[in-house]
């Protein structure tokens, strides 16, 4: 049996692309264009297809080239032997819709009188219609919700726009969404400025729930692009590197992908192909390589050397996409290469003619790759950072809000008065941490946590401030921790920091203030948990420092054993933020190896020395048992 999926729409829609698209896939044929189908249009283009369509030719004779050529289309039988399903651009509503818009700029009609007009050249016709039409399954794509709007996006796309098309256009997208509203199409999609990807991906998944077909999804839905552009040893290469060893992309190769693409298209040579081509083979090529590892769902591309390819590509992949572009001097280039300078003048030209210098127009990023290599990772931790965590404002609590001592209270608010004054702050954000934060501040046991994001030039100011607050402390610990904004920005901070970010982003810790225009990362539950290994390992090896101290200091013991607890957990997916909470919860988590430890002891841990010390041991030989036996002579 054939399915008939018509895909229907005004003028620059992306009707064909779509279609191309899918017809890629085994099993998918397109119908064939409607000129194929009536040998009419040949001689309609000898006269100018728009003169003869709009002018020369009778109305009638327009009418019944389109109506017959529909027919004849629908009437064909599947001859490809490629599947069941075939794909057709434009259903059988846009023969009337077509008319219609014909008939307005014709006859001067208004848009009522056009249908009627045009249904009754149409009428004799009508039971052919009706019946090719009941074997299509039709897609309608919309430019906007609106027909005033998709008129206006169909003809911005045009390069001349007579009054005539002008008013043809205007006419068709208002029938168009009428036929809609009358339920004319199974399904419609409003493109707007959506990637065409995700469009794509919208139609597979229709045809696989609505029809039962079976085409595969786009696995690039999900996937992360940053693409890498730049003149010769501008640090391309370097660029790919770290972002697969530091951020986990994968690493890929223009050359490559298009390489396989073309094989398995039967494509001889690709850069025969024009530029919507060419880009249209790289993003198959990419998808190739995702469904092979749909596990991986970021990927870096290199080298982008073609700046209409680069256009094309973000028509398909929209904010997927991140176009990185990596700047440097000539003569730093030139220094950098092993072949001398002569050859990166060389292969600058050749780039040149291809367009690489004008990808630098259209790039989402330029990193100046001028300066030391260390600047060059923190741009790429941003641009990494930018497509995996999410933008969050903090939200706020009053200093009353944490139930801290009178002291404390009188001291924040102090601090507040001085450094987060709206008119003229020193900080961008100023919060309270740890178990102040938490409702669970003890006198004598707690310090006074706090942290600032703000800038290197307010350093002396804020050492006056708390210079000028310190006796207001009263002997209490004072933590004060600066960060810059673009360290945040960045995520170039210890894994504690990197935990608080999530704390704040998630609103699990408010602030005291904060800017109104800040906006910090969130780093995702995975980040956090993996980064919290480093404090884990430096926990598990001050435990051991602890222990061996002639004096016991236990309320240190007592926190960096917590601190084990706390980040094994973390590794679990859970978060237990108060310290006891987290060592009763690895003990409910892994009953059967703490067996031989009284309960009793995490609740005196906090008091008594011995109960802390037993504790230590428990958790350390907890940690130490999710290592690997080490291989005999593996030290030696």
């Amino acid at each position: 049996m054939v399915v008939a999926v018509a895909v229907s729409g005004s003028d620059n829609v992306g009707k064909s692309t779509q279609i191309r698209l899918l017809a890629r896939e085994s099993g998918v044929a397109e119908a064939g264009s409607l000129d194929a189908h009536d040998p009419r249009w040949e001689d309609a283009r000898a006269r100018g297809l728009a003169d003869w369509w709009f002018r020369r030719a009778a109305l009638e004779e327009v009418v019944d080239v389109l109506a017959c050529s529909y027919l004849a289309r629908s009437a064909a039988a599947d001859t490809t032997g490629t599947g069941v399903v075939r794909l057709m651009d434009r259903g059988m509503p846009m023969l009337e819709a077509s008319v219609v818009a014909t008939v307005a700029v014709r006859e001067l009609l208004d848009y009522e009188a056009a249908v009627q007009r045009a249904r009754g050249l149409l009428a004799a016709y009508r039971d052919d219609i009706d019946r090719a039409e009941a074997g299509e399954w039709g897609v309608l794509l919309l430019h906007a919700a609106e027909p005033t709007a998709g008129t206006m996006r169909a003809l911005a796309r045009e390069r001349e726009v007579t009054l005539r098309y002008a008013t043809y256009q205007r006419v068709l997208n208002e029938h168009l969404h009428m036929l809609a509203a009358a339920g004319q199409f199974a399904r419609t999609i409003v493109v707007g400025d959506r990637p065409i990807l995700d469009v794509q991906h919208e139609l597979r998944v229709l045809l696989r729930d609505r029809l039962g077909i079976s085409v595969p999804g786009l696995a690039l839905h999900e996937v992360q692009v940053a693409a890498l552009g730049g003149l010769s040893e501008s640090g391309k290469s370097t660029a790919g590197a770290y972002l697969a060893t530091r951020h986990g992309y994968a690493r890929l190769k223009i050359g490559y992908l298009l390489a396989v693409a073309a094989a398995r298209w039967g494509i001889a040579d690709v850069y025969a192909l024009d530029e919507v081509d060419i880009a249209e083979l790289l993003v198959l090529g990419l998808e190739m390589y995702c469904t092979a590892h749909h596990f991986q769902h970021l990927v870096s591309i290199e080298s982008l050397h073609r700046a209409g390819v680069t256009v094309e590509l973000a028509k398909l992949l929209g904010a997927r996409l991140m176009v990185v572009y990596l700047d440097a001097a000539p003569g730093l280039r030139e220094a950098r290469s092993m072949a001398g300078p002569a050859d990166v003048r060389e292969r600058d030209a050749v780039k040149r003619s291809r367009g690489a210098e004008r990808v630098r127009e259209l790039a989402d990023a330029v990193i100046d790759n001028n300066g030391p290599r260390l600047a060059l990772y923190h741009a790429l931790d941003s641009i990494a950072i930018s497509n995996r965590w999410r933008l969050a404002v903090p939200q706020r609590a009053s200093v009353a809000d944490l139930g801290l001592p009178s002291r404390l209270a009188v001291y924040l608010d102090a601090l507040l008065a001085r450094v987060a004054d709206p008119a003229a702050p020193l900080v961008s954000l100023l919060a309270v941490t740890g178990s102040g934060a938490r409702g669970k501040y003890q006198h004598g046991w707690s310090d006074l946590d706090v942290l600032a994001v703000a800038e290197q030039d307010m350093l002396s100011r804020l050492r006056a401030v708390l210079g000028e607050l310190a006796g207001q402390l009263g002997g209490i610990k004072l933590g004060f921790t600066i960060l810059s904004a673009a360290e945040c920005a960045a995520g170039t901070v210890t894994p504690r920091l990197l935990h608080t970010l999530v704390l704040i982003g998630t609103g699990v810790l408010p602030v005291l203030w904060h800017a109104d225009s800040l906006v910090l990362p969130c780093p995702d539950q995975q980040t956090d948990a993996f980064a919290s290994l480093a404090d884990g390992v430096a926990a598990a090896i001050e435990i051991r420092r602890q222990l061996l101290k002639p004096e016991l200091d236990l309320r240190s013991l007592y926190k960096v054993t917590a601190l084990v607890a706390k980040v094994g957990l973390r590794g679990e997916g859970e978060e237990h933020p108060g310290d006891t909470e987290a060592f009763q919860a690895l003990l409910d988590r892994f009953p059967a190896f703490f067996t031989g430890l009284d309960p009793a002891v995490v609740a005196a841990a906090r008091h008594e020395d011995q109960a802390a010390i037993q504790l230590a041991h428990a958790i350390l030989a907890w940690w130490l048992a999710t290592l690997p036996t080490a291989r005999p002579g593996s030290l030696q």
